[in-house]
């Protein structure tokens, strides 16, 4: 992945409504959604949802096909894998064990992560 490229999607990803549609996508799985149903599920009128769908489009995080009248919106898990590799490689001194996250079962179900200090 080129510089370019991971700054193109922090950046779709910077906007409360695109990270919604993101999340929300991730949770359908590859077989995606239909743009009214994303519309319905987060609130957002067409014409806003069309405009952060493109955003997100355009920075490569989101697929979208036609089936029949819908609109088939679905997240690119390939695009945030390479992503997080971008971020993650060469860190904390080629030790990447370091650079796990931690696992929600270690921080206890339903708690926030601790702040990075």
């Amino acid at each position: 992945m080129k510089k370019t490229d991971a700054v193109a999607i922090l950046s779709a990803l910077a906007q409360d409504n695109r990270l919604d549609v993101f999340r929300l996508l991730v949770e359908a799985g590859p077989a995606g959604m239909p743009a009214g149903h994303i519309a319905a599920s987060l609130r957002l009128p067409p014409s806003a949802l069309s405009f952060h769908l493109d955003r997100l489009r355009e920075a490569g995080l989101v697929t979208v096909c036609r089936n029949g009248r819908s609109m088939i919106y679905a997240a690119r898990f390939e695009a945030m894998d390479l992503l997080v590799s971008y971020l993650t490689d060469h860190c904390c001194q080629g030790r990447p064990e370091l650079c796990k996250p931690k696992t929600a079962q270690r921080r206890g179900a339903g708690q926030k992560p601790e702040p990075v200090r």
